[in-house]
């Protein structure tokens, strides 16, 4: 998938510096101090670049990726330090730069992901970012390419290709999304051959009561449904279109409801562990690129607070989360 590229050096600008210092608002210092001191990588003493600066270091190599280490190091020291009311930036040889993620290491990233990366809409201010009570997210998977280097092709991998492989090692992401403001709720990467419903599985504690989860159909299987559902989570969830899924009831807005069924199990297992769906089935005419049908499964089995209608719209705003990736 295309991406804006960020670059830095010669071309920063004003905004780069921006970007860097907004870091600290985005994360606070304070949060970032106390996950360092958890995994005992904090600066045990005053230093000039501290391993809390450091930190925001290692965030801002995630907005410019194609930038050297040095450009990125400028723009966060001088950002930090327009915030800080310094006059200059701390000056930092180049080896202490290179040491500065080995030392923090990944586990107080990973963590502070978790702690910071928390919905953003407002029920009154984003009015839109909700429906019927619950705050709209959606789920979905992307891939992206890595530095060619040893380590990264042996634990990522490369996709093939009819003469060998690609040249870069790439990355599998699933990500958990606000849809309205884009934020990212949960983030996780595996290697390249890494199946989505696989990466997402660490994710499902960030889902819970009072949201509404879109999905594509690469969320499709029975325990994938099961496994969401479970975090009671509402869903609805665009499904393959060759999926059996009798009309058990058809209900006013002309949606109907059927069940899902585990596999692999006796008729009576399936019958027993069956979770009943509401389906709601549309086409989209006059759209160039528009299928000729649609069908979506929710959890939301009333049509009188949730219409067939409404819920085809809401479904349609998953297509938000293809912005996160750009």
């Amino acid at each position: 998938m295309a991406r804006t590229k960020a670059v830095l050096g010669s071309g920063a600008r004003l905004a780069d510096f921006l970007s860097a210092s907004l870091l600290a608002r985005v994360v606070p210092a304070e949060v970032v101090n106390a996950v360092l001191d958890a995994h005992g990588c904090n600066s045990q003493r005053v230093r000039s670049f501290p391993a809390v600066a450091g930190a925001y270091y290692c965030m801002a190599l995630s907005l410019y990726p194609e930038a050297a280490y040095e450009e990125v190091f400028a723009a966060v020291s001088q950002g930090l330090a327009w915030a800080a009311g310094a006059a200059e930036p701390p000056r930092v040889t180049k080896s202490s730069i290179s040491g500065l993620r080995s030392k923090i290491g990944a586990a107080p990233m990973r963590e502070l992901v978790e702690r910071c990366c928390v919905p953003m809409a407002d029920a009154q201010a984003h009015s839109h970012a909700f429906y019927a009570g619950l705050r709209l997210v959606a789920i979905d998977g992307s891939t992206f390419e890595l530095p060619d280097e040893a380590e990264n092709a042996a634990h990522f991998g490369y996709p093939g290709s009819r003469i060998g492989h690609a040249g870069y090692p790439q990355a599998r992401c699933a990500v958990l999304v606000e849809c309205a403001t884009h934020a990212i709720l949960g983030a996780n990467l595996g290697p390249y051959r890494s199946g989505e419903w696989e990466l997402f599985q660490p994710l499902l504690p960030r889902l819970g009561p009072g949201m509404l989860c879109l999905a594509d159909r690469g969320f499709n299987g029975f325990e994938h449904w099961q496994q969401a559902q479970a975090t009671g989570a509402q869903l609805l969830w665009r499904c393959v279109g060759n999926r059996q899924l009798p009309v058990h009831r058809m209900l006013d807005d002309g949606s109907y409801l059927s069940a899902i069924h585990p596999t692999g199990v006796s008729r009576s297992e399936a019958t027993s562990q069956a979770i009943v769906v509401r389906v709601i089935e549309y086409a989209l005419p006059g759209l160039a690129d528009a299928e000729p049908r649609y069908r979506l499964l929710t959890t939301l089995l009333d049509p009188q607070v949730a219409p067939a209608l409404e819920l085809a719209a809401v479904y349609h705003q998953r297509w938000e989360i293809e912005g996160v990736f750009d």
